[in-house]
């Protein structure tokens, strides 16, 4: 429901591209990381995902959606993931997403584990990954394919005003937005050099969905 719905609304705020790297594919059972901008970013590349290679991943989202009438319900009966941050019913989050990629599902998760405290609307590279994707990766021997988008911040960033502001005159801007899908990756076991290696290809996939829009973030290294 919730790929089949970005697909559908995600046009009518904005000019969504997506491309893919030459040898990308996503095998049955693969953590999908993404860089995390904004409120608008989870939509746009479901949309990409669903529209350039039919796939329709389980999602690990903050726990508060859950609580949204209708569609904490709908959240729960498509399977996928609540995370309770910051609390001991965190880890648990990960135990779900095992099982999930064990019945050959995609896991789709963000690393930086929070949307970056920022009020303007410019691209900049992925902040610190946590240490969850490491982990489930040792855990399940699950490839990662690291996405990167660009753009989401043109609809909804900064302030609850701004925020509301973006969406509701995005449906007449039309911001571009860009999603790349980078080709997978093995992570070693060692947690550190794993977290570090996963940064690394997000942002690698970040730089060409924001170099697609003509980001100037894009250029610096």
């Amino acid at each position: 429901m919730l790929s089949r719905l970005a697909a559908r609304v995600v046009p009518f705020f904005g000019r969504l591209t997506v491309t893919t790297a030459a040898d990308a594919r996503i095998a049955p059972g693969s953590i999908l990381v993404v860089n995390h901008t904004s409120t608008a970013d989870p939509a746009l590349v479901l949309a990409a995902l669903r529209r350039r290679l039919a796939v329709e991943p389980v999602v690990l989202a903050t726990a508060g959606l859950w609580r949204v009438p209708v569609l904490g319900r709908a959240l729960t009966r498509e399977g996928h993931v609540p995370v309770h941050r910051n609390s001991a019913r965190a880890a648990a989050a990960l135990d779900a997403a095992a099982v999930a990629l064990a019945s050959g599902r995609h896991v789709m998760l963000y690393a930086e584990g929070r949307i970056p405290p920022r009020r303007d609307s410019s691209e900049n590279p992925p902040e610190m990954f946590r240490t969850g994707l490491a982990r489930l990766a040792r855990a399940t021997g699950a490839q990662v394919v690291p996405i990167g988008q660009a753009g989401a911040r043109r609809i909804t960033s900064g302030g609850r005003v701004k925020q509301i502001a973006g969406v509701l005159t995005s449906p007449v801007r039309r911001p571009c937005l860009h999603v790349h899908i980078g080709a997978p990756i093995r992570l070693p076991d060692d947690v550190a050099a794993a977290t570090a290696l996963a940064h690394g290809a997000v942002t690698d996939a970040w730089r060409a969905a924001a170099g697609a829009l003509g980001e100037p973030a894009a250029l610096d290294r």
